[in-house]
């Protein structure tokens, strides 16, 4: 495979998913009138693989600074899976809920009032920091992290290196990030 082929491929996917992602989040593609029993479960399930892709991109990190290329490879070859899972998951969630989880929203009408809002203070605004850096670097990172992928299953060592240098700690920070962003919203979540 070419390069400019693969440079198409993970720009069409990239594309593909944010595309998705932006029509669910805006509703724009309706949700089922009934909410399947599981749907709760799906925000926790996400937080337990961001977790456990924090630990393995971290026991990556040790294989390969200790020479290990196999177990490198096959961590993140893990990794990606569970990454890949998530954002089914993710894109399943929103699929399903009826209204935006709005943080502080404390009667679960998915709107903030000012009796609300002060009930949350400064929180809300740590809240939406970490959703907001959240949000744009895992849009962000998805081309980056397949990428690498390529070059590194090619054993294109040096542009492997190139990209993960930016990859490897946006891909940690969103993983992070994205188990804090559970627990900060889900005494929010009302089903």
């Amino acid at each position: 495979m070419s390069d400019k082929f693969i440079f198409r491929f993970v720009t069409a996917v990239s594309v593909f998913v944010f595309a998705v992602v932006v029509i669910l989040n805006r509703k724009i593609i309706p949700g089922p009138a009934t909410i399947p029993s599981f749907t709760h479960l799906l925000p926790f399930f996400n937080a337990i693989i961001n977790g456990t892709c924090s630990v393995l991109l971290l026991i990556s990190l040790y294989f390969i600074t200790h020479g290990n290329v196999t177990w490198h490879k096959r961590i993140n070859i893990l990794a990606f899976m569970l990454s890949s899972v998530f954002l089914v998951s993710y894109i399943l969630f929103h699929y399903l809920m009826k209204h935006d989880i709005v943080y502080g929203d404390l009667d679960g009408d998915g709107k903030l009032s000012d009796t609300e809002r002060g009930a949350v203070g400064g929180l809300r605004t740590v809240y939406l920091t970490i959703l907001i850096t959240h949000i744009i670097l895992a849009a962000g990172v998805l081309p980056l992290i397949l990428l690498s992928f390529y070059r590194g299953l090619q054993m294109q060592v040096e542009k492997h290196k190139k990209l993960v240098r930016w990859a490897f700690p946006i891909w940690l920070y969103v993983t992070v990030t994205g188990v804090i962003v559970y627990i900060l919203i889900k005494p929010y979540y009302h089903f």
